[in-house]
């Protein structure tokens, strides 16, 4: 990204509160295959860093080279929103060095990065009932003024100009987080 449009997303930003990127949710993934035993650990995992119940995924399909069948549950899933959302974020960046790449970032300005131990997370200890777990972190970016996309009520579109942008995206996150994007 270059300087000039780095200064002009910062310009816009001061001129119109709309234009500024916020952080909507950040979703934590663990994916165990078939095995129960590894699900409830993971599921304590998940609960121990959200504190909140996780949600279980179960698979959609069968796949007999995994031993999957369908509708066995094989995840589980857990989201966080609002100031929660942020200090978890800063935590699992710190997981991965904060670093991330910028192949991480889709062109509607969200973004997903791995953690392949949960102990390398910051106030996490290695529990040997549990052993290590690795998970996938999606964040969702959005604009203020974005839930008219998925209200109830008098649902509508949203304009290109109010979509939240790859160099945006990257920029938000170096500035708010301290990141290093490669």
């Amino acid at each position: 990204m270059s300087e000039t449009q780095t200064l002009e997303i910062k310009e816009e930003s001061k001129i119109n509160p709309m234009t500024k990127v916020k952080l909507r949710s950040v979703t934590l993934n663990i994916s165990v295959g078939a095995n129960e035993e590894k699900l409830k650990k993971a599921m304590i995992v998940l609960e121990k860093l959200t504190g909140q119940k996780p949600s279980i995924r179960r698979a959609k399909k069968t796949i007999k080279e995994f031993k999957i069948k369908r509708g066995e549950p094989i995840a589980c899933i857990a989201t966080v929103r609002g100031k929660k959302a942020e200090i978890l974020l800063d935590k699992l960046l710190e997981a991965v060095n904060k670093k991330l790449k910028a192949s991480s970032f889709t062109e509607l300005g969200n973004f997903s990065f791995g953690i392949k131990e949960h102990i390398s997370i910051p106030g996490m200890k290695y529990d040997p009932t549990i052993g290590i777990v690795g998970m996938d972190v999606c964040v969702n970016l959005e604009k203020p003024g974005y839930r008219v996309k998925f209200r109830k009520r008098r649902r509508n579109k949203i304009g290109k100009n109010h979509l939240v942008k790859k160099e945006e995206a990257i920029q938000f996150v170096q500035e708010r987080f301290n990141t290093v994007i490669e």
